[in-house]
Parts: structure tokens; C-alpha cells; sequence
């Protein structure tokens, strides 16, 4: 069993077909331990808000998806104790703080945050020391 850290990108498809949805299900399938920052459920939910708008679901389907959500077995950490230190990481690495509260959990945890974005992912792996910390959902794809 591993301790991983996993990103509002990964959750939200365990649970709506997109792409790389089948891999963030076959890492749901596996016995790990879940963390996120308790921004998680803030983040999935303005997804499911935007999906809501783009009549990618219908407003029931919606209000099923958050409370599924809410539901997920993810220990969340409070942002408040990240904080400090997500907001020197963003401030190094040029990316948001949102961001860096995930991977800050994840040095913290000495473990790996698992995101489906690609943009993100690229990014922080020039970073050496940041690299061996995320990893992309991608990597559980059959």
C-alpha cells in the first residue's frame, strides 16, 4: 500500500468519463492511502460547476457528483498548514499556489501527487528536486 497525494484533476475523473479517466480509476482500484489538501473539494466542485455550464451535465447529475465527491476516501490536510510553505514552492516555481498546496503535501508525505495535468506535470518536473514528487495519472494506464 502507498501513501499518494492526488489532485483535483485525478478526482474528478474517477468519476466523469474524460480523458485519462480509465487510469485515474485503475490508481482508485489500487490499495493506497489518499491525501489532498482540503482545497480539493473546492476545486472539484468548480469543475463540476463549469461542466454544469457547459451542459456537459445536467444540474441533478451535478448535485449527485458533488455529494459522491464529498463522500471519496481522501484524508484531506488543511490548507492552513501548508500554506507557508505552497506559497514560498509557487513563488520558486512560478506556478499557483493552488498548485503548490498539493505538492508541498506531497514533500511533506515524502510521496508522489498524481495529476492529470499535463501542463503542470511538465513544468514541475524541470525542477530536480521536485520531480521525483509528481507523477502523471497517465503512468497507470494499461
Amino acid at each position: 500500500m502507498s501513501v499518494l497525494v492526488v489532485d483535483a484533476s485525478v478526482v474528478v475523473k474517477w468519476f466523469v468519463p474524460e480523458v485519462h479517466s480509465a487510469a485515474a480509476r485503475r490508481l482508485l482500484a489500487q490499495s493506497n492511502d489518499y491525501f489532498a489538501p482540503d482545497l480539493l473539494f473546492a476545486e472539484t466542485t468548480n469543475t463540476v460547476w463549469k461542466k454544469i455550464r457547459r451542459r456537459e451535465l445536467s444540474l441533478d447529475e451535478g448535485q449527485r457528483l458533488v455529494g459522491d465527491i464529498n463522500r471519496i476516501a481522501v484524508e484531506t490536510v488543511s490548507c492552513r498548514v501548508l500554506a507557508a510553505d505552497a506559497h514560498a514552492l509557487a513563488n520558486a516555481v512560478d506556478e499557483s499556489v493552488y498548485d503548490a498546496l498539493y505538492v508541498t503535501l506531497a514533500i511533506r508525505l515524502n510521496t508522489r501527487m498524481i495529476t492529470a495535468d499535463d501542463r503542470l506535470e511538465a513544468a514541475l518536473t524541470t525542477f530536480p528536486k521536485l520531480a521525483a514528487h509528481v507523477q502523471h495519472v497517465r503512468a497507470f494506464e494499461a
